[in-house]
C-alpha cells in the first residue's frame, strides 16, 4: 500500500505540473496575440533592428537563408554577418545578397581568430558591437525566415517591458521515415516546453537561431561578454535577462515568425545536437534552468525506467502512465499550435508521443555519466 501511494503521488505530481505548463502555453499564447495589438505611446514606430548572423562552413546551407532575407520589407533594418574562420568561401555569397539589397546596409566581419570559451558566443558579441540597431535579432546560416520576420519580431517588443522575445523554430524534413518525423516533432515540443514555461513566468532555454533582444535589456546585464559561458549560450542570455533585469522575456507563438531549420542526416548527428541542448539545461549556470529542467527530465526518466520493474511491480505502473498522459497532453497541444509547420502524418504522430520520453531518457542518462556533444568534428561542451 505504502508503495501504491508514493507512486500514485509521484505521477499525480507530475500530471499536475503538465496541466500547469498547458495553462502557461494558452497565456502565452494570449499575450502573444495581445502583443501584436497594442503599441506603446511615444515608441518608434520602426525601431531599428540589427539582424546578426554567425557562420562558419555553411556555404551550401547558408543560400536559402540569404534568399529569404533579401525577401525582408522594414525600413529601418541592418544585416550583420560573423564569418567565424571559414575555409569554404561562404563569405563570398555576400557581395551577390548586398545586390539584392542596395537600400540595407551588409557588414562582414571575419574572425582570423576565436578565443572564446564558448566560440558561438564569442562570434555573437564581436556582431553586437558592430550593430547600431536598438533591436538585436538572431537566426543562424541554415534557417529561412518567413516573408514579414523582421517586422513580425519587432512588432512583438513594443512593450517597453519586453526584453526579449523567443521564436519558434521547426525543423524541414528531409525526406520520409520515422527519423524524419521524429526530428520535425522533438523540435516542436521543446518549443512548447519552452512557451508554456516561459507563460509561467519561468523561461529556462531558448532557440538563438530565432530570437529578438532589446538593447538595453542586454547593457542591464552588463553586454553580451557578461553572459555565462555555456554550451547554450541563448538559454545562458534568457537567464541572465529574467534573473539580472526588469526586463519581461517572452515567446511568439503565430505562424508569422515560425522559423526553418535544416534537419539533420544521421542519428549520430542528431543525437549530437539534442546532447548539448539537454546538458545545457541539466548543467545551465542559472540555477532556476537547472531545478527546472533538472526535475522535468528526472521524472520522465524515472518513469520510463521504471516500465521494467513495473511488469514485476504492478503499482509502479503508475509512473510511467503518469509520463505518457502528460506526453499525450504535450502533443495535442503541439498539434493544435504548430501543426502548420509540422508535416503530415496522421497516425505516425502516436509512435513520436511513445518514443520521446524515452529518447529524453537516453539522453539524460548521457549526461548525468558525463557524455559530451561532438558537433562538427568538435567537442561541444564549448562549442565550435
Amino acid at each position: 500500500m505504502a508503495l501504491f501511494i508514493v507512486c500514485l503521488l509521484l505521477a499525480a505530481f507530475f500530471v499536475t505540473v503538465h496541466a500547469g505548463l498547458m495553462i502557461g502555453l494558452i497565456l502565452e499564447w494570449r499575450r502573444d496575440r495581445n502583443a501584436l495589438s497594442k503599441s506603446q505611446p511615444g515608441e518608434p514606430r520602426f525601431p531599428r533592428v540589427s539582424v546578426v548572423i554567425p557562420f562558419r562552413n555553411e556555404k551550401e546551407r547558408m543560400r536559402p537563408l540569404l534568399e529569404s532575407l533579401a525577401a525582408q520589407e522594414y525600413p529601418e533594418l541592418e544585416f550583420i554577418f560573423i564569418d567565424d574562420r571559414s575555409s569554404d568561401g561562404g563569405g563570398d555569397l555576400l557581395r551577390d545578397f548586398e545586390k539584392k539589397v542596395p537600400a540595407i546596409p551588409v557588414t562582414l566581419i571575419r574572425l582570423e581568430e576565436n578565443p572564446g570559451i564558448n566560440r558561438k558566443q564569442y562570434a555573437l558579441a564581436r556582431g553586437i558591437e558592430a550593430a547600431d540597431g536598438e533591436l538585436f535579432l538572431f537566426t543562424d546560416a541554415d534557417c529561412t525566415v518567413p516573408p514579414g520576420w523582421v517586422s513580425a519580431m519587432a512588432a512583438r517588443m513594443r512593450n517597453h517591458g519586453t526584453g526579449i522575445t523567443i521564436g519558434p523554430v521547426f525543423k524541414k524534413a528531409q525526406g520520409r521515415g520515422f527519423f524524419q518525423l521524429y526530428q520535425c516533432f522533438d523540435h516542436a515540443v521543446r518549443y512548447m516546453y519552452l512557451a508554456a514555461s516561459t507563460g509561467l513566468g519561468a523561461a529556462g532555454g531558448g532557440f538563438g537561431n530565432n530570437l529578438i533582444l532589446r538593447r538595453e535589456a542586454l547593457e542591464a546585464v552588463g553586454g553580451y561578454d557578461a553572459v555565462p559561458p555555456s554550451p547554450t549560450e541563448d538559454a545562458s542570455l534568457i537567464a541572465q535577462i529574467r534573473a539580472r533585469s526588469r526586463y519581461k522575456v517572452r515567446a511568439a507563438c503565430g505562424s508569422d515568425v515560425h522559423v526553418m531549420t535544416q534537419g539533420e542526416r544521421t542519428w549520430r548527428n542528431f543525437v549530437s545536437q539534442t546532447l548539448r541542448w539537454n546538458n545545457g539545461g541539466l548543467f545551465s549556470p542559472d540555477f532556476s534552468t537547472r531545478l527546472n529542467f533538472g526535475y522535468l527530465m528526472a521524472a520522465i526518466s524515472l518513469g520510463i525506467l521504471c516500465i521494467v520493474p513495473a511488469l514485476f511491480v504492478p503499482w509502479v505502473w503508475l509512473l510511467p502512465a503518469g509520463v505518457y498522459i502528460s506526453m499525450t497532453m504535450n502533443t495535442i497541444a503541439v498539434l493544435a499550435l504548430f501543426r502548420v509547420s509540422l508535416p503530415r502524418a496522421g497516425l505516425a504522430y502516436i509512435f513520436q508521443l511513445i518514443f520521446t520520453p524515452m529518447y529524453f531518457t537516453f539522453l539524460t542518462i548521457l549526461g548525468v555519466f558525463g557524455v559530451k556533444a561532438r558537433w562538427k568534428g568538435a567537442d561541444l561542451s564549448c562549442p565550435d
